[in-house]
């Protein structure tokens, strides 16, 4: 393994700062509820307005989005829509009688409120009100709050279109830290939240991260980051314009290319500071690349998979041959985009799957956001009186084993009332047995 270019940040430092800070917001936030998040959004947003959004406000903003607009916008929710439907029928309800008289099954219920975060600041992330409450609707989910950071003295029409089209029962003009907690706690009018979702700033994650156990959320979020997999097949500037595209969400975005080729490695590297001059973000991206972005030369395909599980990258590209086997081999991404003519703009914007996904490693054990994170996977069980010969004499004795003489009586209870012509001697170790 060889850096033809290596990172100039200096590796992942915890932001005490934003920590703190975010803690003393949800500390004043439970103390004085609505008063603080009106003092928040005023400081911070220059908001005076009111949170909720009425449907008369709603709809004179849908009206500014244009037909075109629309049509888009309904595309990308149709294709989120189906992916998430798909998702919701592999998980099934069953039961299943395991031994004579015991009945074991599963239920699948949606959570009651999900809260979902929409960005703002520099970009109207419509596609992100899509992939948070479109999925949140196909799960069954009753009531959905939607939040995003107004701009001016409204939300971005065509995310006050999105989010009204994917379902959104409640939208709030707000943002940042306030936003989550208004959202968690149930304020102005809203329920509070079961599970909080969808992407945002440091201090949005940082919310979420503290608020977590209180109630759930999708991901452990930190700047979105990028890698491809490339061999000597792979066109170089197809690469760079894909690395330039994903750096381009923020300065700490980090990009990483894991190539066999020295000489794609090389182009790369010579390609990207010069095309970035062109993008009206080229500031955003020519940082990240100079503070986060990697080329890495390994010496297999075998390796390549070894670093590429070991970053376990939000999304994942591979513009390389043989991609069966890349898809067989790889373990650890966020999301998998497999040849030249799968992108992960397509992925964030409209081709179905979630653009909500794990960072900073977590791909190691989870999954981004899908429709079975809003829902429960809850089992049941039934045990005849007859079943309970076997099954309170088992329980019983492993109840003694471990110490817990209450659990064992609840058992040994069954047995006396079920079986009153048996005899039971419970104080014998090996008591209570039916053979």
């Amino acid at each position: 393994m060889e850096y033809i270019k290596s990172s100039e940040n200096d590796g992942e430092t915890e932001n005490r700062q934003v920590r703190q800070t975010v803690e003393k917001m949800l500390s004043n936030i439970r103390q004085n509820g609505p008063a603080a998040v009106i003092e928040y959004a005023k400081v911070l947003d220059g908001w005076n307005g009111a949170f909720v959004l009425s449907e008369d406000k709603k709809q004179k903003l849908i009206a500014k989005v244009t037909e075109a607009e629309k049509k888009d916008i309904r595309f990308a929710h149709a294709q989120v829509k189906r992916f998430a439907e798909a998702q919701k029928q592999s998980l099934t309800e069953f039961s299943i009688e395991t031994e004579p008289g015991v009945i074991l099954g599963q239920r699948i219920i949606p959570v009651s409120c999900a809260g979902c975060y929409v960005p703002g600041g520099r970009y109207a992330h419509i596609s992100s009100a899509i992939m948070s409450i479109a999925t949140a609707k196909v799960a069954g989910v009753s009531f959905i709050i939607a939040a995003s950071p107004p701009q001016g003295d409204a939300i971005s029409p065509q995310v006050a279109y999105a989010m009204d089209l994917a379902g959104a029962d409640m939208i709030l003009e707000m943002g940042g830290v306030q936003a989550i907690a208004s959202m968690a706690f149930g304020l102005f009018g809203a329920r509070p939240a079961d599970m909080l979702v969808g992407p945002g700033n440091a201090y949005v994650a940082e919310a979420k991260r503290l608020l977590f156990g209180d109630v759930g959320i999708d991901v452990f979020a930190g700047p979105t980051e990028s890698a491809i997999i490339a061999d000597e097949t792979a066109d170089p500037m197809t690469v760079a314009i894909d690395l330039a595209g994903q750096a381009e969400h923020g300065t700490n975005s980090p990009v990483w290319l894991f190539t066999t080729s020295r000489e794609l490695a090389e182009s790369v590297a010579r390609i990207m500071p010069e095309i970035v001059k062109e993008y009206p973000s080229g500031k955003v991206i020519d940082a990240a690349w100079r503070d986060h972005g990697e080329i890495i030369l390994c010496d297999s395909r075998e390796e390549v998979c070894e670093i590429s599980d070991r970053y376990a990258s939000e999304h994942l590209q591979v513009i390389a041959k043989d991609l069966e086997w890349w898809k067989a081999q790889l373990k650890n991404y966020g999301s998998l985009f497999l040849g030249e003519g799968a992108n992960v703009t397509h992925g964030d914007k409209c081709s179905g799957t979630n653009h909500i996904l794990p960072t900073k490693g977590a791909a190691r054990y989870s999954g981004g956001l899908n429709v079975l994170k809003f829902l429960k996977v809850l089992t049941w069980q039934e045990i005849s009186e007859e079943a309970n010969l076997e099954f309170s004499a088992v329980a019983s004795r492993l109840s003694r084993m471990e110490g817990m003489d209450g659990h064992a009586r609840s058992c040994d209870w069954r047995l006396k009332k079920y079986f009153p012509e048996k005899t039971w001697d419970f104080t014998v170790a090996d008591q209570p047995r039916y053979d």
